[in-house]
């Protein structure tokens, strides 16, 4: 496979749908503090960032609201405890990973979701690949760093130049172009062909069988 001992996976947007319960949670926190209800169109535009951007953009004056922190704090409690609920993968993701797998091919999942999340969502859907598991936490820079992309390739024993990255958003995009990784940018995901291209994206998958082969030759 083009050499790669490894591929970096970004998790919501490419591995896993979670947009609805990402957006169940952001109305849950919003209605609970009488601040009005985001679509789930909306939501699929805040996301990719980490969490708390995500609810700096969904809060009517973000930071500024008197009530923001209680409000951020209401949501990572319902989505901790409903991340589950909706979320699935998509469709060939299993298939696919299981391709990489029997090829020796090490993987990893870097998000920019809480890091408790991506652990439980991986334990829950991706345990059988015993894929390294990174997510948002204090004290590691988030994506567009490439911290989070260093210390995955560190736990597999791989270096930058035996890696792809796989992602859905302008974020991995630039986290891919920071950690010096060739960047595959999937379609199924939360942004669209003219944002990605707009970020300096040049190899798209519309589907998993595109972006195995891509794996095999980019």
């Amino acid at each position: 496979m083009a050499g790669y001992k490894a591929v970096v996976f970004d998790l919501d947007g490419t591995l896993l749908d979670t947009l609805e319960d990402l957006t169940d949670s952001v109305n849950k926190a919003l209605k609970d503090y009488g601040c009005p209800q985001k679509t789930i169109g909306q939501i699929r535009t805040y996301v990719g960032n980490g969490i708390r951007n995500l609810m700096i953009r969904s809060v009517e004056g973000g930071e500024t609201h008197p009530e923001f922190e209680n409000i951020f704090l209401a949501f990572q409690e319902h989505y901790k405890a409903n991340c589950q609920n909706k979320t699935k993968p998509y469709d060939g993701i299993i298939e696919l990973l299981r391709t990489l797998r029997e090829a020796g091919i090490k993987m990893a999942i870097v998000s920019n979701k809480a890091d408790f999340a991506v652990k439980e969502l991986n334990e829950s859907y991706f345990k059988e690949f015993g894929m390294v598991a990174i997510g948002e936490r204090e004290g590691v820079a988030r994506k567009p760093a490439p911290d989070t992309v260093f210390e995955a390739l560190s736990a597999l024993h791989v270096s930058v130049s035996q890696a792809v990255y796989v992602g859905d958003s302008e974020v991995d995009v630039q986290t891919a172009r920071a950690a010096g990784v060739p960047c595959i940018s999937v379609l199924w995901g939360f942004r669209g062909r003219e944002i990605l291209t707009e970020s300096g994206a040049g190899h798209f998958a519309e589907n998993t069988d595109e972006l195995i082969k891509l794996i095999q030759c980019v």
